[in-house]
């Protein structure tokens, strides 16, 4: 039946992980209470009575923070593999983090420069 041999249970695996989505929204869909008026329609707000609108607008300063946090917290995701076999990988390995790390090292001082650690 398959031309690929042992691919069985990779076909079985797609199956049933594009399955489960499909079944969660059409079991919600079916079962969820269909009002949607009164306090369904307020803004949840650790039970207090809500104050004025939910729509308010951030400063682009927190994205900004959050971004730079992203990044270098990848980083470290990156790195940590490689300082734990850092004896297996040799000097060309060694060369590539240190390119890496100067790349990021160069793109603190821009997000610096550009006042994305400023949190005033």
């Amino acid at each position: 039946m398959f031309s690929l041999q042992g691919y069985e249970y990779f076909l079985g695996f797609l199956l049933i992980s594009g399955a489960v989505p499909i079944l969660a929204l059409t079991t919600n869909k079916l079962i969820a209470p269909r009002s949607k008026a009164g306090e369904r329609q307020l803004t949840y707000e650790s039970g207090m009575e809500p104050i004025g609108g939910a729509w308010i607008q951030f400063n682009i300063r927190y994205y900004m923070f959050a971004l730079v946090f992203v990044i270098f917290d990848v980083e470290t995701v990156f790195l940590y593999p490689w300082a734990v076999a850092f004896h297996k990988l040799g000097l060309l390995a060694f060369i590539e983090a240190l390119v890496f790390i100067t790349i990021l090292v160069v793109a603190l001082a821009y997000a610096w420069r550009k006042g994305a650690l400023e949190w005033s």
